[in-house]
């Protein structure tokens, strides 16, 4: 297969850490041709979307004393070519957020890809409609209560009467701008004005889970089924447990209850072309679904021995019924 990765510029990923690259290497070690771009660099020409590519090889990482190390250099560029996206087998639109102006033209040149020829991960269309924190919304059987709102009163009344809850501004990343907001705080219209821009953009908040204290686990989805998991705690002088905001990983296992908001979930990602996705489970209760460039398998395979990326790749060669 040949394989187009849309990325962030390869030199400013963590090969020890990013699953976009985790995914590039298990394409390279199955015998198939990695290529890379940038959102940036993605055009219509006589309405079909090309890209300017490069071919990548990459140089493993490998597991040492239980943590990943990579070579330096460890990749290899070939020189760029403008090549129309419809010559590649599969498209992973591996951009991190925020999901701006920029990244929202992006999806719009892959729609100008005719997926009868070539299989967009994740569909754009499905990008665009699940923002990543508003699309649990509809999974009302396995959220915790929450409230989208520019309002300050209404913002008010719910944290009142939740007493302690959790502020996260709709477009951001990584635990960024999430605010711990109680009850009687000080600060509260502070914070309310500044996270929704004097009123004019509206936030999530959310009853705070106590559970969060025990970790926020990571379930990675497979065109719906979950293939991983991990837990990710806080580094104790931040309640966030990001691992962007120094948070730590754990080992873990997935509940009965979680398999069941799996289970709740999966037909509508895959309605959505939303095939690979992270899910964000707080004790028992769904907080996101991560669609963008969702991470967390170098992690898992370190921790359980997998190759999560092995899997996704054979599950490509599979549906795509191309060896």
């Amino acid at each position: 297969m040949k394989l187009a990765f849309i990325i962030d510029p390869i030199h400013q990923l963590d090969p020890c850490h990013d699953t976009s690259v985790a995914l590039m290497e298990a394409a390279q070690i199955l015998g198939h041709e990695v290529w890379i771009t940038q959102a940036n660099l993605l055009n219509v020409l006589d309405s079909k979307a090309w890209a300017v590519l490069q071919q990548v090889e990459l140089v493993p990482v490998e597991l040492v004393e239980k943590r990943w190390v990579a070579a330096n250099p460890w990749y290899q560029l070939s020189s760029s070519v403008l090549t129309p996206l419809e010559s590649m087998d599969a498209v992973f639109m591996r951009t991190d957020p925020p999901v701006n102006d920029s990244y929202l033209y992006a999806t719009y040149i892959l729609d100008y890809i005719d997926q009868n020829k070539t299989l967009v991960i994740n569909s754009p269309n499905g990008i665009r409609s699940a923002n990543e924190k508003m699309y649990a919304l509809q999974f009302t059987e396995c959220i915790p209560e929450t409230i989208v709102s520019a309002d300050k009163q209404v913002i008010r009344q719910f944290v009142e009467a939740k007493g302690a809850t959790v502020l996260k501004p709709l477009g951001n990343k990584a635990g960024e701008g999430i605010l711990f907001l109680q009850s009687g705080d000080r600060n509260f219209n502070s914070i309310v004005e500044l996270s929704t821009l004097q009123g004019r953009v509206p936030v999530m908040v959310q009853n705070y889970l106590p559970a969060a204290k025990e970790g926020d686990k990571r379930i990675i989805l497979l065109n719906g089924e979950p293939i991983g998991a991990l837990n990710r705690l806080s580094s104790g002088s931040d309640f966030r447990n990001n691992m962007a905001t120094g948070g730590t990983v754990a080992p873990t296992e997935i509940t009965p209850r979680e398999m069941e908001i799996c289970t709740l979930v999966a037909d509508k990602l895959r309605q959505d072309g939303l095939i690979f996705v992270g899910i964000d489970v707080i004790g028992g209760y769904l907080t996101e679904v991560n669609v963008t460039s969702p991470t967390g398998i170098r992690e898992i395979d370190r921790l359980d021995g997998t190759l999560l990326g092995h899997q996704v790749i054979q599950w490509l060669e599979e549906s795509l019924k191309i060896n």
